[in-house]
């Protein structure tokens, strides 16, 4: 009898033990101003990672009662937030832009001449590239000339692109290099002539002859660009990036690098629409690791305001006659979006007038009427007409740049006018057609800062709080529904909802740290917030510096 008394508690004691053993994990986050994310928005002060993915959320006291974490963060009572995701930049460009001339921020065409200047003493090479000029912010708001780069650089070609890279400025030895002359015929785009000479000035599609002459980067080169780019896009707290429009040897590369665990960013990938990646991918299929989602094509559809390229209605206000242009035949668009469209890949095209934003809404809809989970997207959708707006769904999703917004707004009506402006940056219409708005920055055609991104969709402001009142104030959206549009909403028209943009159980634990609470701070402080933090993953892969 003592015997089996003995056993009794003996068996009763190891289920004891067994009901109180806690649960191992690797990371136990604790005194923080958490947002979630989640459905209902909601916020905790706490959440447990373990294999690179949150496993619990709550208080303090709830999960270590239940968990035995290998490390613990106590947050300091500072804000963290699901890493953001970039929906449209152009990581490897912004990269390889570290390795060349910077023109952002010149106020005159003088200045990019001295800039080059400097570049050049300093780096001696064959072939000077660069980009960032913007001739809506100088003093005479013209496209310059190649004259003065001829005079002083009369050997070394030169070709140095508008800030929103759909226009360059070539030199007569590069023009020469490339093989243009006034003669080159092309197709979408221009190559500009004045009084029967060449001016250097190059838009859209014949950019490619130019670009065809440089020399060409090698892996070194590449990889160097996508860990350059690494470093400053976690510093911003940026945990996944959509790349707009790569090819498959800077896909290869990066998923290279990702199996090193060199690169641990998460990138979306939208590969060029070139005939060699079309028929590489479409007929391989999506390819998806943790790290690298390889599913979409991004198809240019016309230019850029700014340059006069976006394809409009009705012409340019500031320009009799002038209408921009498509830069591929309707027929060729029409053909690539039905080949797609028999794929499970998904289309992204870059429109920015109205003209190209109905030829893509109107070829999008008659494709994807019998499918209804597609989630094409329009990039950019900045130019809207009133009567296309219909078009937007969760299934043709409006992806905006809210910067481009505080960037053109200097000049937008004098391109655009009055009537039309009211169709432009309609960034709160298209959320509510959509149900949804991807919000992305376009870099390094702006700047990286996701809190520029932030600011600028709810304050509808530049970093001079103006115009007072904010532009198109109507078209601002809340500081709930940005946050949505760079987490959430971004991570959906991914398809990647599942596996991130919220601080969820079984989500990747990407997330970050910052040093004010972008959600409650006075709007023209949210530009200056910093990152403490950034986590990928679980892993600690950017700490701000004490300085």
């Amino acid at each position: 009898m003592k015997k089996i008394l003995l056993n009794l508690s003996l068996l009763i004691l190891l289920i004891s033990c067994k009901g109180n053993q806690k649960e191992e994990a690797d990371l136990l986050v604790f005194n923080a101003n958490v947002y979630t994310v989640d459905k209902d928005f909601s916020k905790i002060s706490a959440f447990v990672v373990k294999d690179g993915k949150f496993v619990a959320t709550g208080t303090k006291e709830q999960l270590s009662e239940k968990y035995n974490a290998a490390e613990k963060l106590d947050a300091g009572g500072k804000s963290i937030y699901p890493g953001f995701i970039d929906a449209h930049a152009h990581y490897y460009n912004l990269g390889l832009q570290q390795q060349k001339v910077d023109l952002t921020g010149t106020k005159s065409f003088r200045e990019v001449v001295a800039r080059i200047s400097e570049f050049q003493k300093e780096h001696n090479t064959g072939f000077i590239t660069g980009r960032g000029w913007d001739q809506n912010d100088w003093e005479v708001k013209e496209f310059p000339n190649k004259d003065t780069l001829d005079r002083l650089f009369p050997e070394t070609p030169i070709a140095v692109t508008r800030i929103d890279g759909h226009a360059l400025l070539a030199n007569q030895a590069a023009l020469d290099k490339a093989g243009i002359t006034v003669d080159t015929k092309f197709e979408g785009g221009d190559i500009e002539q004045k009084n029967g000479k060449l001016t250097g000035i190059i838009v859209d599609n014949p950019m490619m002859l130019i670009e065809k002459a440089e020399p060409e980067a090698d892996i070194k080169t590449n990889t160097e660009a996508l860990l350059a780019a690494q470093e400053i896009c976690l510093s911003y707290g940026l945990t996944t990036v959509d790349d707009a429009g790569i090819d498959k040897e800077i896909i290869d590369l990066m998923d290279s690098l990702q199996k090193q665990e060199e690169l641990k960013i998460r990138i979306y990938a939208m590969i060029s629409n070139t005939p060699e990646n079309l028929d590489h991918y479409l007929s391989q299929g999506p390819y998806k690791t943790d790290r690298l989602n390889v599913r979409s094509v991004k198809f240019y559809g016309d230019g850029a305001l700014g340059s006069r390229g976006a394809a409009l209605k009705e012409e340019y206000s500031d320009r009799h006659g002038h209408f921009g242009a498509l830069l591929s035949p309707i027929s060729e668009f029409k053909k690539t979006a039905e080949r797609i469209a028999k794929t499970e890949f998904q289309l992204n095209t870059h429109a920015i007038g109205d003209s190209a934003n109905f030829v893509v809404l109107k070829t999008y809809d008659s494709l994807l009427k019998s499918n209804q989970n597609r989630r094409w997207r329009v990039e950019h959708s900045q130019v809207i007409d009133s009567a296309d707006f219909h078009y937007f769904s969760k299934n043709i999703i409006p992806s905006v740049q809210p910067t481009h917004a505080t960037s053109d707004m200097y000049w937008a009506e004098d391109r655009l006018g009055k009537e039309r402006l009211k169709g432009a940056y309609a960034y709160k219409r298209l959320l509510d057609q959509a149900g949804l708005v991807a919000l992305g920055t376009d870099f390094p055609v702006e700047k990286v800062s996701p809190f520029l991104t932030f600011y600028a969709a709810v304050a509808r402001q530049d970093t001079d709080n103006f115009p007072e009142g904010g532009f198109m104030k109507d078209q601002a959206l809340s500081r709930e529904e940005t946050l949505k549009g760079m987490t959430i909403w971004a991570a959906y028209s991914n398809f990647e909802e599942e596996e991130k943009g919220s601080i969820e159980p079984g989500k990747f634990a990407d997330f970050i740290i910052l040093d004010q609470d972008i959600m409650e701070i006075q709007e023209d402080e949210i530009p200056a917030v910093k990152v403490l933090k950034t986590f990928v993953g679980g892993e600690e892969v950017y700490t701000a510096s004490k300085e």
